[in-house]
């Protein structure tokens, strides 16, 4: 095959920065079908370095909500870029946004910003250690890069580590303790070894079976209450796509402290921690800075965005073009009985292979797939979202693409392709 520009990004970005991407989950898997560059969006839709174009799922990996150059938030960024992007003390816009999102946060009393999702759920286990004066943590799915820290716990999100992460002294590792999404016993299980040990408990929703949190959150929010531990919600997916305000909001469940970033600011670089407001206030020991925590352009951004949410039902489409998504493309998966599936709620189900003889055809099957999708021109993550953009004519399109793929690998076999 001609290398294609893609093809030479790729071979570039490889040479230069291990991993070939400064995010693990952007370097190209499915080479050469997947585009190693891809140089703009709009709406539901990418080009890649070669011009070719994309029905998009992946969203950057989330935080594309309302689509690639969203009109509103564009002019929003364009109108303050004008007067200002950093000052050395804080903009009127850094409260207007955390006022915002005090209204439509069910925990948030008071808030302050960071860049990550990360760094901001560090931030909140910090806290939860200096508050309760305890030092253990459990943590349930992918929290982010630096905080996975336990044995056997989420290294990237749907990855679970065998042992020790590389890097984590085990003395820091012997602290946070990974436990299974809706397996109270587990649970349970930790806090009889560390009585009265426990500093927080910070939960990532599990994506194929996030309907289990409607018994899983109030049997966690009241064990941590008798135990006296902080409970954190890591919101950053879930938070602006299943309700507002996340699944708080969603499942009526409040924690003590939340994180939200993914989607906050339809991709501008912004996080958010948020809690009860006797919580917060110990931020005035616990020292969390940033430089860039009330950089102005990604709050207008996120003020731009939030307000899209509450006038338009953002939510209310991401949930109906959502539910189009994994009934039309399950019922596609069952006509080629492919042993594939989508699970999960609607705004961010999660793909699920079935091959029946183990592992390695489950990888091929996964391989198989995701290369014929990009060949039609459609671009899939493990976890794949809509956004405001993705209009009914998009879905039918995608729809039509999906089809093709499936009956390319039906004909093949996927034991013959990838």
């Amino acid at each position: 095959m001609t290398p294609n520009q893609s093809m030479l990004w790729t071979d570039r970005l490889r040479n230069i920065m291990p991993w070939g991407s400064s995010t693990i989950s952007k370097a190209p898997k499915f080479a050469p079908d997947e585009p190693g560059a891809i140089v703009r969006g709009k709406g539901c839709r990418v080009w890649d370095a070669d011009g070719r174009e994309y029905i998009d799922f992946r969203n950057a990996l989330g935080p594309v909500t309302l689509g690639y150059c969203f009109d509103a938030v564009n002019e929003a960024i364009r109108e303050q870029m004008v007067n200002g992007i950093v000052f050395g003390q804080p903009h009127p816009i850094e409260c207007l946004v955390a006022e915002m999102l005090c209204e439509v946060i069910p925990c948030a009393e008071q808030a302050r910003f960071l860049k990550t999702g990360g760094e901001a759920l560090a931030a909140c286990i910090r806290l939860a250690r200096h508050h309760t004066g305890r030092e253990h943590v459990i943590q349930i799915g992918y929290n982010g890069w630096l905080n996975s820290l336990s044995a056997a716990g989420a290294v990237l999100p749907g990855r679970i580590g065998p042992a020790a992460p590389a890097g984590v002294p085990e003395s820091l590792c012997m602290l946070h303790h990974a436990c299974r999404w809706n397996d109270l016993s587990q649970m349970q299980a930790i806090f009889d070894r560390y009585d009265d040990q426990i500093a927080a408990v910070v939960i990532a929703a599990d994506y194929s079976k996030m309907e289990d949190g409607r018994t899983f959150y109030p049997a966690v929010r009241e064990l941590t209450r008798r135990n006296g531990t902080v409970l954190i919600f890591d919101e950053i997916v879930t938070g602006f796509r299943i309700a507002i305000g996340g699944v708080q909001e969603y499942f009526g469940v409040s924690p003590d402290m939340a994180v939200f970033a993914k989607g906050m600011a339809n991709g501008m670089p912004i996080s958010v921690y948020v809690g009860r407001r006797e919580l917060m206030q110990d931020f005035g020991d616990v020292i969390v800075s940033s430089t860039y925590g009330g950089e102005t352009l990604s709050l207008a951004a996120a003020e731009a965005a939030i307000r899209t949410y509450r006038d338009q039902d953002v939510v209310g489409h991401l949930w109906r073009q959502g539910r189009r998504l994994v009934t039309e493309a399950n019922s596609l998966f069952e006509q080629y009985a492919l042993g594939i599936r989508l699970e999960g709620m609607a705004p961010c189900p999660i793909f699920v292979f079935e091959a029946e003889t183990g592992k390695t055809d489950t990888d091929r099957l996964q391989d198989v797939f995701f290369r014929a999708s990009y060949r039609h021109g459609l671009s899939f993550y493990n976890v794949s979202y809509v956004n405001f953009s993705h209009r009914d004519e998009d879905i039918t399109e995608a729809m039509d693409r999906l089809d093709a793929a499936c009956g390319e690998i039906a004909s093949e076999g996927a034991d013959g392709c990838g």
